[in-house]
């Protein structure tokens, strides 16, 4: 009959926590992970970090000399069939002012698709500073083929601007938006037109 070793017992419960405190690490970076994508979106909101940009419920209560001009850029993701632009290519405006431009989509391929838009600013800078009232990168975007659409851009730049001095020289701030295929939208694009058909009758 064998006996116990008790330096392997104690070996092996070693062993043991070892491994538990490395699987606790793992599931506790993981779940870390997760919940700093959230954390980050708050802060780039807040902040203006990599060029985003800001949500305002309400225009600017001052209005300054300074002028700057916002070019707009649009583009498409390879795996989304449609053509978006902006119907301008730029505008000029004090800061503190409202300003409203538009963009234009079109569905150029043969099946109903569902669009979201992603956006940011340059100088990065800016972002904290660039302020929308409406846009339609706030929801997402269905599409019948050939069906196009205009859709407006509000937005004022933060007289507050003027006072960064990062930015005191910058003449020029470029809104550039993405657009991206939905493989899961929110509502299914029947609903969408359904909704649609039902608004304009009444």
């Amino acid at each position: 009959m064998s006996e116990t070793n008790p330096k392997m017992d104690k070996g092996q419960r070693s062993n043991r926590t070892v491994g538990l405190i490395c699987a606790g690490i793992f599931v506790t970076m993981i779940g870390a992970a997760y919940a700093a994508v959230p954390l980050y979106n708050l802060f780039c909101q807040v902040t203006g970090f990599g060029g985003t940009t800001q949500v305002a419920e309400s225009e600017s209560d001052r209005v300054i000399e300074r002028i700057v001009t916002v070019r707009l850029d649009g583009n498409v993701n390879h795996t989304l069939s449609w053509s978006f632009k902006p119907l301008q290519r730029s505008v000029s405006m004090k800061m503190g002012e409202t300003a409203q431009v538009a963009y234009v989509a079109m569905n150029t391929g043969d099946k109903p698709t569902v669009g979201t838009s992603v956006f940011n600013v340059t100088p990065n800078e800016a972002g904290a500073y660039f302020n929308k009232l409406e846009c339609f990168c706030f929801t997402e975007q269905a599409l019948q083929p050939g069906e196009s659409i205009e859709m407006p851009v509000v937005f004022f730049v933060d007289p507050d601007m003027d006072n960064d001095p990062e930015l005191k020289h910058v003449k020029e701030i470029t809104l550039s938006y993405t657009f991206f295929p939905v493989d899961q939208p929110e509502q299914p694009i029947a609903a969408r037109t359904e909704n649609a058909t039902a608004e304009t009758k009444l």
